[in-house]
């Protein structure tokens, strides 16, 4: 359909951009630096974001370009079950066969990321998504389940990453206990006007366009209809892509911006 129209070899924006094809916005370097930094000092940081803004593709991005011998990554939304799933589903994905009690499961996962670490080299990676959804007592938890040797030591990674609803969390009294032991808090922030449109062009460009299919005042329109978040930006501009071969347009203008926004409610 419209990628012949607008002579494009594949097809834009789709999700399996790999890390290679990542488009260095100021947002996405200083999450990676972020996170580089948390890689080399090990222990707990914490990753938060509006929805689109990108934050899990730059985990992603992080994830693969781990050495698969030195770290070993457990990703684990909380959304996917229940709060004792989350306890068995980390002793799981450190290869153990998880316990039955919560105490039990406390010791088994302390015990495997200590082996993990100390025998075999490997530093668990624990990535934690939609934490802003986790409850006070399980957050009180986290802090009793990673501290190591009286928190002496940090034989892990573990990254707390939801919307900036978490990082707000953590400022109550309660939380404190581990809001202190983050190493660093980071948000991730939207694309500028400018990175919109270097974003635009970049994927095209990995698509195959051979000319700009965008105009300057569609590039703008896509700015402020997707307020600069990519995945927002994604959704848009393939959506006027599709409009833009139906109407036969040669070229996306603003027109065709705002109708797939007010169409589809962005």
């Amino acid at each position: 359909m419209y990628k012949a129209f607008y002579s494009l070899a594949a097809t834009p924006f789709a999700k399996e951009v790999t890390s290679e094809q990542a488009y260095a916005s100021s947002a996405f370097q200083e999450t990676s630096a972020a996170l580089a930094y948390l890689k080399q000092t090990r222990g707990m940081g914490m990753v938060v974001g509006e929805p689109g803004a990108g934050k899990t593709y730059a985990l992603r991005v992080f994830s693969d370009g781990l050495n698969k011998a030195l770290y070993k990554v457990v990703y684990f939304p909380l959304s996917t079950g229940s709060v004792n799933d989350f306890y068995r589903g980390l002793a799981f994905g450190l290869g153990e066969e998880p316990k039955t009690r919560k105490v039990d499961l406390f010791r088994q996962i302390q015990q495997a990321v200590t082996a993990s670490f100390h025998e075999r080299k490997v530093t668990p990676v624990f990535i934690l998504d939609e934490m802003q959804m986790a409850k006070d007592v399980f957050l009180s938890d986290l802090n009793v389940l990673f501290n190591f040797v009286m928190d002496s030591s940090n034989p892990y990674v573990l990254l707390l990453c939801g919307l900036p609803y978490l990082r707000d969390r953590l400022t109550l009294n309660h939380n404190r206990p581990l809001a202190q032991r983050l190493l660093l808090c980071h948000q991730v922030d939207a694309l500028s006007k400018e990175e919109v449109k270097g974003y635009v062009e970049h994927h095209m460009g990995l698509a195959g366009a051979k000319h700009p299919v965008f105009g300057e005042a569609a590039m703008e329109a896509l700015a402020v209809c997707s307020k600069g978040y990519p995945r927002l930006i994604n959704k848009l501009a393939v959506r006027a892509l599709l409009l833009g071969f139906q109407r036969k347009a040669e070229q996306i203008d603003a027109d065709i911006i705002r109708a797939v926004t007010l169409e589809h409610g962005f």
